[in-house]
Order: C-alpha cells, then sequence, then structure tokens
C-alpha cells in the first residue's frame, strides 16, 4: 500500500475520517486526469476525506498519473487490487477504509463539487442503507452522445429509474453508492464472482434483507458512455450475461424487465431456425414455412418500426442530427444485452459451467 500524501493536517490527524471514498481503477490514463480535476474541486466534509484508489494492476500510466496527485487537500491511498476486476477491488478498498461512512466513485465519471455533501445529507434525511443519485452522462462526439442519448430512454433501459435524471424516491439500485460502514457487515461485501452488476447484487442482497436505498436527483455526477458500437455491445453482453448468475444466485429477477432482451433474441433465433428448416424440409409452399416466415418478419419489422419511433423521439428532445446514429445505437443495448443473457443461461444453467474466459476479463 502507497499514501500518496495529504495537506490536510485535520484529514491526517483524525483517526476515523468521516467519508472514505473508495475507487476501482485499472488502465484509466485517458481519464483519470479528468476524474482528480472533479475530485480535487469537491467540498470537503467536515471530517474529512481520505480517497483509497484500488488500482487492478494496470499497465498504462495510470499508478504514476495518481502519484502526481499526492498534493491534493486530503490523504490518498493507493492499494493494489490483484483480482484486477471492480468487486475485488471495491473490496480491497471497503477494508482498507477507516471512514464511518463509504463513498464510491468511478474513474470515467466527474462529479459536482457538493456531491459529498448531498449523498451524506441525503443518507442523515432518509436514513436509507445506501444512497445515489442518478445516471446523468457527459460526452463528446455525434456518436458518443447518440449513445448518451439512448442511455437515458425507457426504450433502452427498460423503465430503470436511475436512468431518470429528475426521479427522486426509493429505488431498487443507484448509481455508485453511498454506504454507512456497518451496512456491510450487515448485508456483506460485493460478490468477488460477478465481472459486471455486482452493485445490483448487493442492491438487491439489501433490498431483500429489508433494506432501503434512495434516489436523489441533488447527487450529481456524470459518466463517459462508451465511444464505439463494439464497445457498447460488448459491454450490455456482459451486463446480460452477469444478470443470469444474479438471477441463479437470488432464484428471481430484480425486475421482469431484465427477461425481455433474452426473450426477443431467442424468438427471433427460434423464429429464423423454424422457417429455415421449414424450407429445406418441406418447400417454399409448405404452410410451415409461410408461417414461421411471416411471424419471423412480423417480429423484425415491429422491432424496426419500434427503433424508429423511438429514435425519432430521442432525436426531438437530444438533437436531430443523431437520428441517423440511433437506429445503429439501440439494437447495440438489446442484442448485446439478449445474446449474452442467453449465453449466461447456456454457461450457467444449461451446462452449469464457470464463466467463459471471454466474459471473466471487465471490457471497456
Amino acid at each position: 500500500m502507497e499514501i500518496l500524501g495529504s495537506l490536510s493536517r485535520n484529514a491526517l490527524n483524525c483517526l476515523m475520517p468521516l467519508v472514505s471514498v473508495i475507487v476501482p481503477c485499472r488502465n484509466e490514463e485517458e481519464h483519470i486526469q479528468s476524474f482528480f480535476g472533479s475530485l480535487l474541486a469537491l467540498k470537503l466534509p467536515a471530517g474529512g476525506l481520505e480517497v483509497i484508489v484500488a488500482d487492478g494492476m494496470s499497465t498504462d500510466k495510470s499508478r504514476d498519473l495518481i502519484r502526481q496527485f499526492s498534493n491534493a487537500g486530503f490523504e490518498i491511498r493507493l492499494i493494489d487490487n490483484p483480482g484486477c476486476i471492480v468487486p475485488t477491488g471495491l473490496n480491497a478498498a471497503i477494508r482498507q477504509a477507516r471512514g464511518q461512512v463509504l463513498l464510491r466513485l468511478d474513474a470515467h465519471t466527474e462529479y459536482a463539487h457538493d456531491y459529498v455533501e448531498e449523498c451524506l445529507r441525503i443518507l442523515e434525511r432518509t436514513g436509507a442503507d445506501n444512497v445515489g443519485g442518478p445516471a446523468r452522462t457527459k460526452s463528446k462526439g455525434s456518436l458518443q452522445k447518440a449513445i448518451a442519448a439512448a442511455y437515458h430512454s425507457p426504450f433502452s433501459v427498460g423503465g430503470a429509474r436511475f436512468h431518470d435524471p429528475d426521479y427522486e424516491g426509493y429505488v431498487d439500485t443507484v448509481t455508485y453508492g453511498c454506504w454507512r460502514k456497518e451496512t456491510f457487515a450487515k448485508f456483506g461485501y460485493f460478490d468477488e464472482e460477478l465481472v459486471r452488476n455486482q452493485d445490483d447484487e448487493h442492491n438487491l442482497r439489501i433490498t431483500r434483507g429489508g433494506g432501503k436505498i434512495y434516489q436523489s436527483p441533488k447527487i450529481k455526477s456524470w459518466y463517459k458512455p462508451r465511444g464505439s458500437l463494439s464497445a457498447l455491445f460488448k459491454q450490455y453482453m456482459q451486463y446480460g450475461y452477469w444478470k443470469v448468475r444474479v438471477i441463479q444466485k437470488h432464484k428471481l429477477p430484480a425486475s421482469w424487465r431484465h427477461l425481455v432482451p433474452g426473450a426477443f433474441v431467442l424468438t427471433l433465433a427460434v423464429l429464423f431456425l423454424l422457417s429455415t428448416f421449414s424450407f429445406l424440409f418441406f418447400g417454399q409452399s409448405s404452410f410451415n414455412f409461410q408461417l414461421s416466415t411471416f411471424c419471423f418478419l412480423l417480429g423484425v419489422s415491429s422491432y424496426a418500426l419500434a427503433v424508429t419511433a423511438a429514435s425519432v423521439h430521442t432525436a426531438s428532445k437530444s438533437g436531430w442530427k443523431l437520428l441517423p446514429l440511433l437506429p445503429l445505437v439501440f439494437p447495440c443495448y438489446h442484442f448485446g444485452y439478449g445474446i449474452g443473457f442467453l449465453r449466461g443461461i447456456w454457461d450457467f444453467v444449461i451446462r452449469r459451467k464457470g464463466a467463459h474466459r471471454n466474459f471473466a476479463k471487465l471490457t471497456r
């Protein structure tokens, strides 16, 4: 463990800083400077602040860049995360934390100056076990802006509350999170098997254990979404894949919306195979071929119509120049998640094997 420095005597002299910020990090040289820029602008809590960066053995310049911020106005500690994935990094940082309140931050995100202050205020006011803000986005370039616009569309995410920047109230999950340290003693740490969805799974444990999660739009941060269609597709394929393991662990899905993309992709695949086999074995004029082909084309055309309508609606709010890109973006969310979900069923449920190596490493 490295203690990188502090200028705040109060933070150093306080044996139990009020807030411990925990940051999982791996190969973030493109984002670490803007992240620390917003971190340095934070309004510090009265009891002090410590920042614990759990680095997943970065092979780029991340560690050197982190060391450059050793003269921040608070203590920064850099610890190793040999597991190289988010949950192992979070758990390592939690075990090192000295604060009564833990607050997770992400290196791909920038934060409002009152982010910590608002988290503490909402945590105290609501008495919730976890609090956080909605997922806001900050993007550059037309494609990334289209990905961000679709990210906030109910058509992409099925009405998940944390994608709504204006929603306030109790929810099933929030972005990042702020907890009292005893929450982890009560509900356990993050599941280190889950490359993705470890935050959703932990929040599911909280709610099913009788706890509460609260979202406030006054807690503001801005996430930087993926910058390419392939990266977006891979990201949501991992989300779908690991969601199967979460459902398998807890027996029921946190929300039935998690099943829709996989069911849709499976339906299209079955109809396509039925159409193909009917043509090969019964001929083009057979009723089986005509019916299965009609159902397949109906499904595809209905989806294309829905994508078009969602694209027009989203472009009307986010900018018409995004309209040509949105019909390419929405399917990456849906088919990526759906294909990943079906592959997860194959690996975890049918074959009863561990995660395939292609899904065992975090993608960015």
